[in-house]
């Protein structure tokens, strides 16, 4: 089951389910370029090496601190499911993402101000299948999500070839990959969590 209080809870080798919306819940993914562009983040910051921006800059890195299991991005939201190895690095993670998509975003669409609607929330996760449901419901959010191209679904189907995604933590609680498809697809058993999953997020 998800822990309460997750901002006064946060602690090693914990799962995590992080959520995001748009102020107002409007846009933060308008085209294409966007949806791409907030992945390429995820390159930079859990690279195999630091990074370096044209300017000289060295981002923070990730890698071996944070672990993407799932994802889904959505046109005013967005779903992650992360391992944190060590605190804070779930804190310092979702900061630099959220500060480098909403300069982003701002400076394509000449805009100022925050684009989210408040901090990311979090909710941190304490049994194998609670985290199970989780994966489940992140990769449910689209209407169509069989084939939906900015979810991290299809790498579960077919061969990974993201290296900052694990898609190991959860696959291997399965027999197989398609029981894990089928384990999604079960719409009934999801109804019985999805209640609890949005209320553990509005709480936050």
């Amino acid at each position: 089951m998800p822990s309460r209080n997750v901002k006064k809870e946060q602690a090693p080798d914990s799962y995590y389910h992080v959520y995001v919306r748009g102020g107002n819940k409007q846009k933060i993914f308008i085209d294409d370029a966007d949806y791409k562009y907030f992945l390429k983040l995820f390159d930079r910051y859990l690279s195999q090496t630091p990074v370096i921006s044209k300017t000289n800059e060295v981002y923070p890195n990730f890698q071996n601190k944070i672990e993407i299991l799932a994802y889904c991005l959505m046109k005013n939201h967005f779903h992650i499911l992360v391992y944190q190895y060590d605190v804070p690095f779930l804190e310092k993670f979702m900061r630099s993402i959220m500060i480098s998509y909403s300069r982003y975003f701002n400076l394509k669409y000449k805009r100022t101000g925050p684009i989210y609607e408040n901090r990311y929330k979090a909710v941190r996760i304490d049994q194998n299948t609670y985290l199970q449901h989780v994966s489940r419901y992140i990769h449910l959010n689209p209407r169509v999500w069989e084939r939906y191209r900015y979810s991290s679904l299809r790498y579960y189907r077919d061969e990974n070839v993201l290296f900052w995604l694990n898609t190991n933590r959860i696959l291997e609680q399965f027999t197989s990959k398609q029981k894990y498809l089928e384990f999604v697809s079960d719409y009934e058993e999801m109804h019985d969590t999805l209640g609890e999953i949005q209320h553990q997020l509005a709480d936050k």
